[in-house]
């Protein structure tokens, strides 16, 4: 289902690069259509169509492998002939296949691909570099078909794998000893692309000066760690984070560190001297797998995730919401929000997809286990019979309480983006119409990727989208395109979207009765609650 879902032939390439230069915008059609792009690694062979082009495959720094395991992205190795860039390059490493239970992947897998209109425009396009979700354990660029988003939002869009898993943020003293990006190698591989998209971009037509870092879920919430990082800064103009809220805090480098030590121990790697070189010796799929047992499903917070990026870093100084209020994270215009019932799948696969839907009497014990002496408050606002089952009664709970994923953390990291820069809030509302084992998901985690991209997330289980839906899809297209253009994401033709004024009221897209419109967030979600005012 769409939620769950991972030098040598320098001279060669400079003497190439000297005889060209990149193709004005304004050129003839046949320049426009050419399925060749150059590079500063060398020349590429896309993909052309009637509407776009694509590059698939790209490397944007060399294969983290060997004794570049745990080492911060070095430059891609020139290539002297043209390299084929039609077919995607590995996921990285994680676990995957018809049960979820195989490992697939490869190290050598920091690539992107670029897809960008064919027909022609008279100033460098608006880039969006999107970073995929999958909980920092799996998904990859190649997931996300971004032809839609590009050729109707007039866009280039540029998809990314980074590394996932311990692969990408295990964090030891031994790694911090020789580098500053220990703990946050994935953060470094995002950063990695953002620069090669500098250098790069404007010839596929795109703007280097005006680049839009996005992602949902694991993506939203690296989007989240480089606006809080030093190192990221000056790298993208405007941010989009989808189902990732900022108001939640990350693993502590004190938390990881030791998390780190149990790893090395587990692996037959534990004396100090020799733990980094005998883990650069580890098969890569007994690192995929560890910490699978440690993934919590629907209950936790965010930072109970056995891998994502580390705080007290210096990569990552400090918590996204921290540096957001004191306005030490990059001051760019963001547009952010969630999905209106975003929990839901989880409560259904680990209940009712089992065979075991929740029942009103384990409902108080379901929540008494996560929320010990708030129980008593929260069943009084939260009643089961108020619900259509005591399962969506919880779903809602943990949605609405959304440390993992979810509603109330998102207006505090708003209402702190919103002092230094416009910041666009919404939620995203539209019934999915699936279901697990009759369990309603309303719109669930991910409900919103179908209306901007097609790609795998999209599985045989969801509904097609009806004619209503798809008119709404053109409106998250317009809206996320007007932004990446200027940083506001209203335009002819669209609802109006105030800026977000720190009152909890955001724009609710939804193609139901009363269309796309401003909402009472806050209330709806009961985050007074929630976040301490009430």
């Amino acid at each position: 289902m769409k939620y769950m879902r991972s030098l040598a032939a320098l001279a060669a390439v400079a003497a190439s690069f000297a005889m060209s230069e990149t193709i004005p915008l304004t050129a003839r059609a046949g320049a426009a259509l050419s399925p060749i792009a150059r590079v500063d690694s060398g020349v590429l062979h896309g993909s052309v169509s009637a509407d776009h082009r694509t590059f698939s495959g790209i490397p944007y720094a060399a294969a983290p492998v060997g004794v570049r395991r745990w080492r911060p992205p070095a430059p891609p190795e020139p290539w002297a002939s043209t390299r084929d860039a039609t077919h995607p390059g590995p996921v990285c490493p994680q676990l995957g296949g018809p049960t979820g239970s195989t490992v697939v992947g490869d190290e050598d897998c920091l690539y992107l691909n670029v897809t960008t209109p064919v027909h022609a425009a008279d100033r460098p396009r608006p880039v969006l570099v999107w970073l995929p979700g999958g909980r920092f354990v799996s998904g990859a660029g190649s997931d996300y078909d971004a032809t839609r988003l590009a050729v109707t939002g007039h866009l280039v869009v540029v998809t990314v794998n980074y590394r996932l898993g311990a692969l990408g943020f295990l964090d030891l003293p031994a790694l911090a000893a020789t580098d500053s990006d220990a703990g946050n190698y994935g953060l470094a591989d995002q950063r990695a692309a953002l620069r090669w998209v500098r250098r790069n971009i404007a010839r596929f037509g795109g703007d280097p000066d005006n680049v839009t870092l996005a992602g949902q879920s694991a993506g939203g919430y690296s989007v989240c760690a480089q606006l809080a990082s030093p190192a990221a800064a000056g790298l993208f103009e405007k941010a989009i984070t989808q189902s990732s809220p900022c108001g939640n805090t990350m693993v502590t480098n004190q938390v990881a560190l030791a998390r780190g030590r149990q790893a090395a121990q587990d692996l037959g790697c534990a004396t100090p001297a020799t733990e980094a070189t005998c883990l650069r010796a580890i098969p890569t799929a007994r690192l995929v797998t560890l910490g699978a047992e440690h993934m919590p499903i629907s209950a936790g917070r965010i930072a109970d995730l056995p891998w994502l990026p580390v705080v007290d870093t210096p990569a990552l100084p400090r918590q996204p919401l921290d540096a957001l209020r004191r306005g030490t994270s990059a001051r760019v215009p963001m547009l952010a929000g969630t999905t209106h019932d975003e929990m839901r799948p989880f409560i259904a696969l680990e209940h009712d997809g089992r065979g075991h839907p929740v029942t009103a009497a384990e409902y108080p014990d379901l929540i008494a286990a996560q929320f010990g002496a708030r129980t008593e408050a929260i069943l009084a606002r939260y009643p089961a019979a108020s619900y259509p089952s005591p399962g969506v009664a919880l779903a809602t709970v943990f949605t609405d309480w959304g440390r993992m994923l979810g509603a109330c953390p998102v207006l505090p990291a708003d209402r702190a983006a919103a002092a230094h820069a416009p910041v666009y809030a919404y939620e995203f509302a539209e019934d999915s119409g699936a279901h697990i084992a009759g369990f309603p998901l309303g719109a669930p985690h991910g409900a919103d990727l179908p209306y901007l991209f097609d790609g795998a997330f999209d599985g045989p289980g969801d509904p097609p989208l009806t004619a209503p839906q798809r008119h709404l899809s053109e409106q998250l297209i317009g809206y996320w395109s007007n932004f990446a253009a200027s940083g506001d994401p209203n335009g002819t033709g669209l609802p109006a979207w105030p800026k977000y004024r720190g009152d909890g009221r955001v724009l609710s897209m939804t193609a139901g009765p009363g269309g796309t419109a401003v909402t009472e967030f806050g209330q709806a979600h009961h985050c007074g609650f929630w976040n301490g005012s009430a």
